[in-house]
C-alpha cells in the first residue's frame, strides 16, 4: 500500500499522525504550506522562540488565521487546529505529539531536542544537518537505545542522497562517489553576510520579503554547508570524504561518471566509496552546461561485462570504458518534501537515511587571519567557514567542529585558511552540546583505536 493510502486510512480511522514542528523558519515554513493539503497529517504544534514569527510565517504560506487558535495541546488535538508555542521542551512533552520536526539549524538546540525526545519517547526528523554532523552519530546510538526513530529530513539533500546509494546498492551496484550540485568559486570561501546578496543576485524586494536570513544563506555559499551536508551523507551511507576536503569540480550531469571516477581510471577521486560536490560554475564564472546546482546524484561501477552492456542499452550515460555510470535527480524541494519523511516514519516505521558510523566531520576554518581574543561567529558568519574531512583526521588533529564555533574566543592566532583546535579556544565543557560532542569524540577515539583527544 502506498504512502498516500495509508495516510488517509488513518484519516478515515480518526487517527492521525499527530506532528509538532520546532522552528517556523524558511524549511520550516516551507513544510507548513504542505501539510494542511496531506490526508491524515495533523500539525498538533508549532514551538519557534518567536511565536509571532511563527505567526508570520503560517500567514506568509496561506494558513487560515482560525487554524492556529489553539490555546493548548490538547485543544489543538481535539478541534485538529495547532498550537502556537515558544517552549520546545513542551511541545517534546506532549502527549498529543508523536513525530517531532527540529527545523531550527541551530546545533545545540538540535542536541538538545533530540535528547528530550529519547527522554520522552519521540520519533525525530533532523531537518538541522548542523547537529546532525556535530552529533548526530552519538544521538543515534542514544535514539536506538530509546527505541525511537532518528531520521534525516526527505526533500533535503543528503537524505534524497542516501535514498539514490540505498538504491544503487539494494540491485547490486557498488557505489563510487555520491554527493550533489551546488554554485561555487573558491572565493565564496571568504564570503560574509555583508557580501552574500551580491553573489546570490537577489533583489532588494526578496530579500525583505522575511524568508531571507543573510548568515544561512551563506553557510550555502562559502561551502560550509556543502560540507556538513557531505559529511551527513558520509555518515548515513558509510562513505569517506576525500582526505583534502571537496574539491567542487566544474561538472555537468553527462560528465558525472566521467570526472567522479578514480583518479587510476583519469578521474579525480582519491578512491571509490567517496562524497564530493560539483559546482555548476566553471573556475572562470561561465556556467557549466547541463549543471547540476540543484540536484543530487550518485556514480556506481558496472560489477560485469555482461551490465555494463545493459548500461549502454538502455542509455545511461557512462565513462569512455562504459563501467562507470550515474543516476541523478535534477531538483530537491526542501520543506516541500518533508511529508514524505513524516509518512514513512509513521506509516512504515522506518527513517528515510539514517545516520550510522562516524566518517565525515566538518572542521571551523578560518576565512581570514584570526588573532586572539576574537570571537568565533559560526556558520556563514564573518570568521570561519566549514571544511569537510575524515573523522579520523579530525580526531588525530584535535579540529573544533564548525558546529560549536559560536561565541568561542581564541586563544591563539589563527592563520587563514587553517582549521581552529579545540586548543585555540576558551571553552566550557559543562554545556550540553560541548559536553555531547566530546562524549562523543571519546567514544569514537576509543573504537577507532585512537589516543585520547587534548579536548578531553
Amino acid at each position: 500500500m502506498s504512502l498516500l493510502a495509508k495516510l488517509k486510512a488513518r484519516a478515515a480511522a480518526g487517527k492521525p499522525v499527530r506532528v509538532g514542528l520546532i522552528g517556523a523558519g524558511k524549511l520550516g515554513s516551507m513544510y507548513l504550506s504542505q501539510a494542511p493539503r496531506t490526508p491524515g497529517i495533523h500539525l498538533v504544534a508549532i514551538a519557534d522562540l518567536s511565536p509571532a514569527r511563527a505567526h508570520e510565517s503560517l500567514n506568509r504560506v496561506g494558513w487560515e488565521p482560525s487554524r492556529a487558535q489553539a490555546k493548548s495541546f490538547k485543544e489543538a488535538a481535539r478541534d485538529g487546529t495547532t498550537y502556537i508555542t515558544d517552549d520546545a521542551g513542551a511541545l517534546i512533552a506532549s502527549d498529543e505529539v508523536e513525530i517531532v520536526i527540529d527545523a531550527t539549524g541551530s546545533p545545540a538546540a538540535g542536541i538538545h531536542h533530540v535528547l528530550k525526545c529519547c527522554q520522552f519517547g519521540k520519533h525525530v526528523i533532523m531537518v538541522n544537518v548542523e547537529a546532525d554532523v556535530l552529533a548526530g552519530p552519538y544521538l543515534a546510538r542514544k535514539a536506538a537505545e530509546a527505541g525511537i526513530i532518528y531520521s534525516m529530513a526527505s526533500g533535503d539533500q543528503p537524505a534524497l542522497i542516501a535514498e539514490l546509494v540505498d538504491w544503487a546498492r539494494t540491485i547490486g551496484l557498488e557505489v563510487i562517489c555520491a554527493g550533489k550540485g551546488t554554485k561555487y568559486l573558491p572565493i565564496y570561501h571568504q564570503s560574509t553576510p555583508d557580501t552574500v546578496w551580491g553573489h546570490y543576485g537577489f533583489t532588494e524586494a526578496q530579500v525583505a520579503s522575511g524568508d531571507f536570513n543573510a548568515q544561512m544563506f551563506n553557510s550555502f555559499l562559502d561551502g560550509t554547508k556543502s560540507a556538513l551536508e557531505m559529511a551527513a551523507v558520509a555518515n548515513g551511507c558509510d562513505l569517506t570524504p576525500p582526505g583534502d576536503g571537496l574539491a567542487f569540480p566544474p561538472c555537468g550531469v553527462d560528465d558525472l561518471p566521467t570526472i567522479l571516477r578514480p583518479v587510476a581510471d583519469g578521474g579525480i577521486l582519491p578512491h571509490k566509496g567517496s562524497v564530493e560536490v560539483v559546482s555548476s560554475l566553471e573556475r572562470d564564472g561561465r556556467p557549466v552546461f547541463r549543471d547540476l546546482r540543484w540536484g543530487v546524484y550518485a556514480v556506481f561501477e558496472a560489477p560485469s561485462p555482461y551490465v555494463r552492456d545493459c548500461f549502454a542499452q538502455y542509455g545511461l550515460k557512462t565513462d569512455s570504458t562504459g563501467r562507470y555510470a550515474a543516476m541523478y535527480k535534477p531538483y530537491h524541494l526542501i520543506g516541500l518534501e518533508l511529508g514524505i519523511s513524516v509518512a514513512t516514519i509513521a506509516v512504515r516505521q522506518e527513517a528515510t537515511g539514517a545516520t550510522g558510523a562516524f566518517r565525515g566531520d566538518v572542521a571551523a576554518t578560518a576565512k581570514r587571519a584570526l588573532k586572539a581574543g576574537e570571537t568565533l561567529d559560526g556558520e556563514g558568519g564573518h570568521t570561519v567557514y566549514g571544511r569537510l574531512m575524515p573523522a579520523t583526521a579530525s580526531l588525530e588533529r584535535g579540529v573544533l567542529p564548525i558546529g560549536l564555533a559560536h561565541h568561542m574566543v581564541l586563544r591563539n592566532d589563527v592563520p587563514a585558511g587553517q582549521p581552529v583546535r579545540w586548543a585555540d579556544v576558551a571553552f566550557d565543557a559543562s554545556r550540553e552540546a560541548v559536553r555531547v560532542r566530546l562524549e562523543m569524540e571519546a567514544l569514537f577515539r576509543r573504537e577507532l583505536g585512537l589516543a585520547p583527544g587534548k579536548a578531553a
